[in-house]
């Protein structure tokens, strides 16, 4: 059984979209939905440098115009792509989820995305925050220490990763005061400590802005990231959408899910290569292609006509 993801924030990075535009019919649909939401999304995906894309602003919509565009591609000449098994995203990738899974169309998803981003991005401002991954540890250590410091573990990724967010003094006393058995502390190229309280004057903001849609059913089986859960209405997927914001990221539980359904091959859509990496370690035997370029895309191919039925 196939399962599709889509990455988070953080997995951009500078001049990732260009290859992508090569291919035909990219450009015209990436400058479409850029006049729709207000946003050079063909700029900030092949021009712009590391701090223009790091903007939560800018990161998230052009994070999911980018798995919409790879997704495309791969079913262009693989038809089992548009229809896994599962599909889920991490973070602001579960927008991208839910435009693959039919809840809203690619045109709402990224308007919807858009206003994320922007609220987000003023909630990010009103106190300097911040996330950090930890590498290694046992999260019955780890999710103790984070909070007995003041900090979040807001992604629990699985693998024995766990994101931290609280205040970047927070973050520095979780650096100099490691968890036991955590190897590294790396900061995340992310702009405010997502999926926290931090973020709750952005809920309030989508819940507005998701009263102006009609969400569809999934079409597909859809993981939700607040408890590993597959949601079968559109209007549920839609209320996780908007309170995820300030609620942890469960994608251990999501992995816990796509196995128990019978999972033996995921594809990683672009900018792939952090949701395939921590699924090589946490679901064993389970085959994996990250799309990171066109390059990518035969193997892919190869990887949905095994795995699928169609």
């Amino acid at each position: 059984m196939l399962v599709l993801v889509a990455p988070g924030q953080g997995a951009q990075t500078p001049g990732f979209l260009t290859p992508w535009l090569e291919l035909p019919g990219a450009a015209d649909r990436l400058a479409g939905w850029s006049e729709a939401i207000g946003l050079d999304l063909v700029h900030y995906g092949t021009k712009a440098d590391a701090d223009e894309i790091r903007d939560t602003a800018v990161a998230q919509p052009l994070l999911v115009a980018a798995g919409l565009l790879s997704a495309a591609a791969l079913a262009e000449t693989a038809p089992g792509a548009a229809s896994p098994g599962a599909i889920a995203g991490h973070s602001v990738g579960e927008f991208t989820a839910a435009a693959l899974a039919g809840v809203l169309d690619d045109t709402a998803a990224l308007k919807l995305v858009r206003a994320r981003g922007l609220a987000m991005a003023d909630a990010a401002a009103i106190a300097p925050t911040g996330m950090a991954a930890l590498l290694g540890g046992d999260p019955e250590v780890t999710v103790p220490h984070l909070e007995k410091l003041g900090l979040t573990p807001a992604n629990v990724n699985g693998a024995g990763q766990i994101v931290a967010a609280g205040t970047l003094e927070q973050l520095a006393a979780l650096e100099a005061d490691k968890p036991e058995g955590v190897r590294r502390v790396v900061a995340l190229k992310v702009a405010g400590a997502f999926h926290t309280h931090h973020m709750a004057p952005a809920v309030a903001t989508l819940e507005r802005a998701a009263k102006e849609l009609d969400p569809a059913d999934p079409n597909v089986t859809y993981v939700s990231n607040k408890d590993g859960r597959a949601v079968g209405t559109g209007a549920e997927v839609l209320s996780r959408l908007v309170g995820q914001v300030a609620n942890p990221v469960r994608w251990d539980l999501c992995m816990e899910t796509f196995q128990d359904l019978g999972a033996t091959a995921l594809v990683e859509v672009c900018p792939g290569g952090t949701l395939t990496g921590i699924a090589k370690r946490a679901m064993p035997g389970v085959a994996t292609v990250a799309l990171k370029t066109p390059d990518d895309l035969d193997a892919a191919r190869t990887l949905v006509a095994e795995h699928t039925a169609v």
